[in-house]
């Protein structure tokens, strides 16, 4: 009997590091910050300190989950072995319906990034091409994805880095932008850290956690990652010192070179800075930045929901098909099934609006919540049940994961009662009842 053919280890340290680094960093933090400062003013660095901080945590829980049995390929072998199979099965396919989602909407947007330099060519077009370069080269195999991605991070972490360090310099010499200077002072000099109040502070964490989505992808690449003892606790612990440069460092650089109420919403904060300091064609360049990271989303989605397929068909949850692995060590199956989903984007452009977009968005941000909190209560689960602990442990457990749980099920209640997120809410709940529904009627039919 032929042997069967598992996933293959090909992801180093640093296609671990750049997967994390591109998970924490989405076109939010590059097109979606300008309408979040003008909601919150400078409040909004403490939610990305704060919302990065639970985030390390649930990372935190996610590793020693991970660490603990280095057999298991992903976070949904240790849902299945701690809360059973309903919830393996509910949050598995809940979690490949964010990134489809979220690949859906990334992938049109990559259509309108491209119509800014070729307006000719239709946008279902360039979408159509984008699918099909991605998904050929994540079919050839898992080392060429992780240069990929590596290559989509790095053009990311460039163009955040030169917007920290130009800001940065300009508020130090305080140089002249438009009608005023550059400076540090231009933080707390328009109506404080607070100017919008309690309120705008609290609305700011919808959009601030919205970024944050795809930073848990570090636990879908487990099992095929070179040495995971040494490169997992690597990309984890990195997470803080991503989060100051990259999310709060961008926001004090900005907020020091425009004060908060000259920030516009009709442009990306970083083009409106770019520009400032006399770079043409500042535009151009963040519409290529804007467009990698779009495409870095796609790809990661042709990954993670093949291999969330891959785990759920290993333990019965979905067609057996979707657990056969090439000689490539790539689960065909699993992959061709997503990227057919995602196929239905190409003729959805046609007659589907920007607005319903949005919607799916935000639905597919609530989803990952909810699969960060499922994620959170396995590790409590676990803790309970098992007395050998590894040397990479949740730190400040078990304070640290009930607060961590409080605040994630906080920013539910918040999404349920601003209007504009209750119905996605409300569509969210509903769904993840349908999955349940689903199973047991699944169950009694294999009975």
């Amino acid at each position: 009997m032929e042997e069967k053919k598992t996933l293959s280890r090909s992801l180093g340290s640093r296609h671990i590091q750049m997967i994390a680094i591109g998970g924490a960093i989405g076109t939010g933090l590059f097109l979606g910050s300008g309408e979040a400062i003008h909601k919150s003013g400078p409040s909004i660095i403490f939610s990305y300190l704060i919302t990065g901080l639970f985030c390390f945590l649930m990372m935190r829980a996610i590793g020693e989950l991970l660490l603990s049995d280095t057999t298991k390929h992903s976070f949904l072998e240790f849902i299945r072995q701690y809360l059973g199979n309903r919830a393996e099965f509910v949050t598995g396919w809940a979690y490949w319906f964010c990134w489809i989602t979220l690949a859906m909407a990334d992938l049109t947007a990559s259509g309108i990034y491209i119509k800014y330099w070729f307006p000719i060519i239709p946008q279902w077009l360039s979408a159509l091409v984008i699918l099909l370069i991605l998904v050929t080269v994540n079919f050839v195999n898992v080392k060429l994805f992780g240069e990929m991605e590596s290559g989509f991070s790095m053009i990311k972490v460039i163009a955040i880095i030169v917007l920290v360090v130009v800001g940065i310099g300009m508020a130090i010499f305080k140089l002249p932008v438009g009608s005023g200077n550059a400076g540090f002072s231009n933080l707390i000099s328009h109506g404080g850290m607070f100017p919008t109040g309690i309120s705008g502070f609290l609305m700011s964490f919808q959009m601030v956690v919205f970024a944050f989505v795809g930073i848990e992808m570090v636990g879908i690449t487990a099992g095929e990652t070179k040495n995971p003892e040494l490169n997992l606790p690597r990309a984890i612990n990195s997470v803080p010192i991503r989060i100051g440069l990259f999310y709060v460092g961008a926001m004090v650089a900005i907020m020091s070179v425009y004060p908060w109420n000259q920030i516009t919403t009709d442009i990306s904060p970083f083009v409106q800075v770019f520009s400032g300091i006399g770079i043409k064609g500042a535009a151009g360049i963040l519409n290529f930045v804007v467009l990698t990271a779009s495409l870095s989303a796609t790809n990661s989605c042709l990954f993670s929901t093949s291999r969330t397929l891959y785990g759920l068909s290993a333990k019965g949850n979905a067609p057996k098909k979707m657990s056969l692995v090439g000689n490539n060590g790539v689960p065909i199956w699993s992959l061709m099934f997503s990227s057919v989903a995602l196929l239905v984007i190409v003729l959805l452009n046609y007659v589907m609006p920007a607005s319903v977009f949005s919607l799916i968005a935000t639905i597919s941000t609530i989803n990952f919540i909810i699969v960060w909190i499922v994620l959170l209560w396995t590790h409590v689960v676990y803790r309970h049940q098992t007395k050998h602990l590894g040397k990479y442990q949740m730190p400040g457990y078990p304070y640290t994961n009930y607060l961590s749980l409080i605040f994630f099920i906080g920013i539910l209640i918040l999404l349920l009662v601003i209007s504009s997120t209750r119905l996605a809410m409300i569509f969210t709940i509903a769904f993840w009842i349908m999955l349940i529904v689903v199973y047991s009627i699944l169950k009694k039919q294999k009975k």
